[in-house]
């Protein structure tokens, strides 16, 4: 039965990964694959077990109790993640990320570069890859004039963003869920890992710097005097950006669940918008004129933006990989894989060139369910550095690889060919960073 079980799981996980060549979004399998390995998990009476990391033991418990633990689990990301995906949408309502585009007053294609890269390692460190990709091509589609040269800026954007992304707690989904898994703490998570996402945003960046493709001046756009601004656009870029911000110091100070301190910056920025847009405070009323009045509160707006097929998604695929953990399988396979591979490094880094293949957030969750090493332990951070930049070796490799894929159309193999070989020189660069840091400073 656990064979048919990974067989599944396989399966699902295939489908995922050719979302785009079988046209089927990837919340689907993720979704049915999740309901039917819980259902042969049912009615097979499959015993289930409970991870004790401290004892690096399994420990039988009932299967109401460890769905009910894994959900709540789930949860608690997910409901972090609607959070900050509404905060960021409400920046967008007024227009805020407009006023990033006032710190670009050059056409030197050598410091464009480097001043999107910046950009993008902050932003994605704040605002978290996805979106910060989203908001930078936005910007640069406003900014230069020639495709051509765009997609060589969108290239070195996606390295950069999921580089920023690593050492932040809420930069990448992944990170955020060894937060909130009690993996890593936000203090040592920057310790170990802000300088290794460093090198590799410094080493490609320095390296396309010298490229053809980044030298003279940049054919810029025709400003657009019709677009639409705000006066409160970049008050409200500084607050959500601030709000965001504030959580993981509300965890640190409350040791509350990171939720419960987004529910609080959502909060406070929602009400800071609601003011002013001039509506009403009317979050969750329901009354007869609700359209109307959704089409002018920002809130309702921003809601209704939010990318709930990825929220979808997650549930699903943590959920999947909770059924294997749940059963014992991924434990033992890590003890194999350990004796195979006895070198926990190149099992990790084995993990980030994985990560440029298939999809990052169950690979994370299923590196969870493997080890039972305590928090703040050197391969947490290891495995948040590797699974955040892996995935910049190929365009499909990570979320912000595959948005920016769709806005510029930039060809996979095109990526694969200019691109990639920079993402592996920074990835590399940033993994022997992390080893000799870790082995001089933290041992």
């Amino acid at each position: 039965m656990e064979v048919t079980l990974v067989a599944i799981f396989i399966l699902g996980y295939l489908a995922i990964t050719l979302e785009h060549t079988l046209k089927v979004d990837k919340l689907i399998p993720a979704l049915a694959m999740m309901a039917i390995m819980w259902a042969i998990v049912a009615l097979a009476h499959l015993p289930v077990f409970e991870v004790d990391t401290a004892l690096r033991e399994l420990k039988p418990t009932h299967l109401e109790e460890i769905l009910l633990h894994h959900l709540g689990k789930t949860a608690e990301i997910i409901i972090f993640l609607l959070g900050a995906m509404t905060i960021v949408e409400i920046i967008d309502y007024f227009n805020g990320f407009s006023t990033i585009k006032s710190f670009i007053r050059t056409r030197n294609a050598k410091k464009m570069l480097w001043i999107f890269a910046i950009l993008a390692f902050v932003l994605s460190a704040i605002i978290d890859n996805l979106t910060a990709t989203i908001v930078l091509i936005t910007i640069l589609q406003k900014v230069l004039a020639q495709r051509d040269q765009r997609i060589w800026f969108a290239g070195l954007i996606i390295i950069a963003a999921n580089a920023g992304g690593a050492w932040s707690p809420i930069g990448d989904v992944t990170t955020t869920m060894l937060w909130i898994g009690d993996k890593v703490t936000t203090g040592n998570l920057i310790a170990y890992v802000l300088v290794p996402s460093i090198f590799c945003l410094v080493v490609p960046t320095t390296i396309a710097s010298f490229l053809p493709a980044f030298k003279g001046e940049v054919e810029t756009q025709a400003e657009n005097e019709e677009e639409k601004q705000s006066k409160y656009g970049a008050k409200m870029l500084y607050l959500g950006l601030s709000a965001i911000v504030f959580v993981p110091v509300f965890k640190t100070v409350t040791h509350l669940p990171p939720y419960v301190g987004m529910m609080l910056s959502l909060a406070v920025v929602a009400t800071f918008a609601e003011i002013f847009s001039n509506a009403k405070i009317n979050i969750t009323s329901i009354d007869e004129d609700h359209e109307a009045h959704a089409s002018h509160s920002p809130v309702h707006s921003s809601l209704s933006r939010i990318e709930l097929p990825s929220i979808l998604f997650f549930l699903g695929i943590l959920l999947a990989v909770a059924a294997l953990e749940s059963l014992g399988m991924l434990f033992g396979f890590a003890d194999t894989l350990l004796q195979t591979i006895p070198n926990t490094d190149i099992v990790v880094v084995l993990f980030g060139a994985a990560s440029a293949v298939i999809d990052n957030v169950p690979l994370v969750a299923a590196s969870m369910g493997m080890f039972s090493e305590p928090m703040d332990h050197p391969i947490w951070h290891f495995i948040a550095y590797s699974a955040g930049t892996g995935g910049s070796m190929l365009i499909i490799g990570s979320a912000a690889g595959v948005v920016a894929m769709g806005m510029e159309k930039i060809d996979f193999f095109w990526y694969l060919k200019k691109i990639a070989w920079l993402a592996l020189a920074g990835f590399l660069a940033g993994a022997l960073c992390f080893v000799v840091m870790r082995e001089l400073l933290f041992t």
